[in-house]
């Protein structure tokens, strides 16, 4: 299966014609919106007296969600290392975007090959760096619980208790109808994603795809997170955190258990954010990509039926559909017989 990028190519096509720019290009204007993943919007304009510097923006559905969980102490501290770009305030966001920053590519061209090229990438990972602030949260309080509990007995009941009364981080990446929950333990970290099938269809693909998961876990890749699916009803660790209605028969909970080889801090626990928040996206891209490749088998194999039905009818019929019998004589010339 095809993997979805985790940046957005725009922007990082956007950027690099800014900040490598060819000798004949002159510095022109620029207005261009990009809608992404998850109903994400970006906006990269130009300021209207000065062309050189470029407004970059963007607007997340859960974006109040983020808030909580620090997700601006987390894009500056991404973003305060580059001394061209400069982090706006809240109230000095880009009216309708939740985020904005500021680049001056007239200084920014000065810098050194290496030190662009990082600012486009990160720039290019706006959302992805976004996203990632629940998890580690998440992480970052199971980090706390394993301390906490490693030379504890965690069979007790009041441990037991505690750890059942653990909050549950929500983030409603697609509204109120789609949600991410993560609740951290000592041993592990639980994240579910609730999804809407939008068709019967759908909803047997899905169940095929995850499927697939649960035997190539057993198969070969038993280093790979658990994975559950529930149909309509929650599970029991996310139940008193669902809202509207619990028994929706279009709605699926997929259930990914990450043990501790898949948090150790540093490449892999960043690799592990950057793929499990795409999971929806992702699983929602290859049903849609697996009915249109069987579409057009189903397509492709009617237009050769219809060939052999063609090659099968007869040639000469009647207005009534009845065969008209053309006979030849020996030299070829065509006769009709009449009653």
């Amino acid at each position: 299966m095809l993997q979805i990028e985790q940046e957005n190519l725009l922007i990082r096509e956007t950027l690099t014609e800014r900040l490598f720019p060819q000798e004949s290009e002159s510095v022109k204007s620029l207005d261009r919106i990009i809608t992404d993943f998850d109903f994400t919007t970006y906006h990269i304009s130009t300021f209207p007296g000065d062309k050189s510097k470029l407004l970059v923006s963007i607007n997340l559905k859960c974006w109040s969600d983020l808030l909580k969980c620090g997700v601006t102490f987390y894009l500056e501290s991404k973003f305060q290392p580059f001394a061209n770009l400069q982090i706006l305030d809240a109230s000095q966001a880009e009216p309708g975007y939740n985020f904005s920053l500021v680049l001056d590519t007239a200084a920014a061209i000065g810098d050194d090959e290496e030190t662009k090229l990082q600012l486009i990438e990160n720039l290019a990972l706006l959302k992805r760096h976004s996203m990632a602030t629940p998890f580690h949260k998440a992480f970052n309080r199971y980090d706390e619980l394993a301390k906490k509990y490693q030379n504890s007995n965690t069979y007790a009941e009041e441990i037991i208790q505690e750890l059942n009364d653990e909050e549950v981080i929500v983030v409603n990446y697609r509204g109120v109808d789609e949600t991410i929950y993560l609740k951290p333990s000592f041993d592990r970290v639980t994240v579910v994603f609730s999804t809407l099938f939008q068709d019967e269809t759908d909803k047997v693909f899905g169940k095929v795809f995850l499927q697939e998961f649960v035997d190539a876990r057993k198969r070969s890749v038993q280093t790979a997170p658990q994975v559950l699916y529930n149909h309509i009803e929650p599970p029991l660790d996310i139940q008193n955190y669902v809202g509207g209605s619990k028994n929706d028969d279009n709605k699926g909970y997929v259930t990914f258990v990450l043990f501790p080889r898949h948090l150790v801090k540093g490449d892999k626990r960043e690799n592990c954010i950057s793929h499990i928040q795409l999971f929806r996206s992702y699983f929602h891209y290859h049903i849609k990509c697996a009915k249109a490749y069987m579409h057009s088998r189903m397509r492709f194999r009617v237009k050769e039926f219809l060939k052999i039905l063609n090659r099968a009818k007869p040639e000469n019929l009647d207005d009534e559909g009845k065969l008209i019998e053309n006979r030849k004589t020996a030299s070829g010339r065509r006769f009709d017989v009449k009653a």
